[in-house]
């Protein structure tokens, strides 16, 4: 079938009020015209509503994708930052929206990296900024941003995405730890609204990988571990105990 009818008629499902994640008529005309083929390997399903994994990342499902664009609210020639681009898909509607020389974007995995300045460019959206950095410090000599835009959980604000926002810019992320909101964040690092309940993976730092077991033992999340196991000791296992001194 014609991708584009299949675009098409991916869009009318996310506009039905069965589950209406798009609502405005620009992230409706944006998602009609990026091919979703070049971002997901299996084009038999590109344009179902799940979600596919590829390098070890999540790829966001059409509806998750909408969510996000929904609540960012980008308008033309917004300057916008993604982090954690993983495969591009979400850059490249961003692209159509704003302009591509427009959209930065950053993964910590340098796979993930060069995958998504493939697909941006087999998209026909290679003029999208695509590097390799700590989502955290986001791109600073770029700044300031219009929108920024946080495809990974955090439990607060990244303060240094936030004091890359222009005055009127906001942050949109899946914000919390088991439970997880869609929070539009303001330029003072105040929570403006939520969207509703999500799941998305945590933010990683430099030193975890997205394919690989570290992601659910980390070394930031090893002194932790350490801390608790140290506090369950009990008296004589404890190491601060000089017990050929006590006796």
């Amino acid at each position: 079938m014609d991708p584009a009818v299949l675009r098409d008629d991916m869009v009318d499902s996310l506009e039905h009020e069965a589950k209406g994640v798009v609502r405005s008529e620009l992230v409706s005309a944006a998602m009609r015209t990026v091919p979703r083929e070049p971002f997901v390997a299996d084009e038999a399903t590109a344009y179902a509503d799940r979600t596919g994994e590829r390098l070890g990342t999540r790829v966001l499902a059409p509806s998750d994708a909408a969510r996000l664009l929904e609540a960012l609210a980008p308008e033309p020639d917004d300057s916008v930052l993604v982090v954690g681009v993983g495969v591009g898909y979400t850059a490249a509607v961003l692209a159509e929206l704003v302009g591509a020389r427009n959209v930065h974007a950053v993964d910590i995995d340098r796979r993930l990296v060069y995958e998504a300045r493939s697909n941006l460019r087999k998209a026909g959206y290679e003029a999208v900024l695509v590097d390799r950095r700590d989502g955290t410090d986001g791109l600073p000599e770029y700044a300031p941003y219009d929108r920024v835009l946080v495809e990974a959980a955090a439990i607060d604000p990244p303060g240094r995405l936030v004091a890359q926002l222009a005055d009127d810019g906001t942050l949109v992320l899946p914000l919390g730890g088991g439970t997880q909101t869609l929070a539009v964040v303001g330029a003072d690092g105040e929570i403006r609204e939520r969207h509703g309940m999500v799941a998305f993976a945590p933010m990683l730092v430099d030193g975890e990988q997205a394919n690989t077991v570290e992601r659910n033992r980390t070394r930031r999340e090893d002194s932790e571990h350490a801390r608790r196991a140290a506090e369950r000791r009990r008296g004589w296992e404890q190491e601060w105990i000089d017990w050929d001194d006590a006796h």
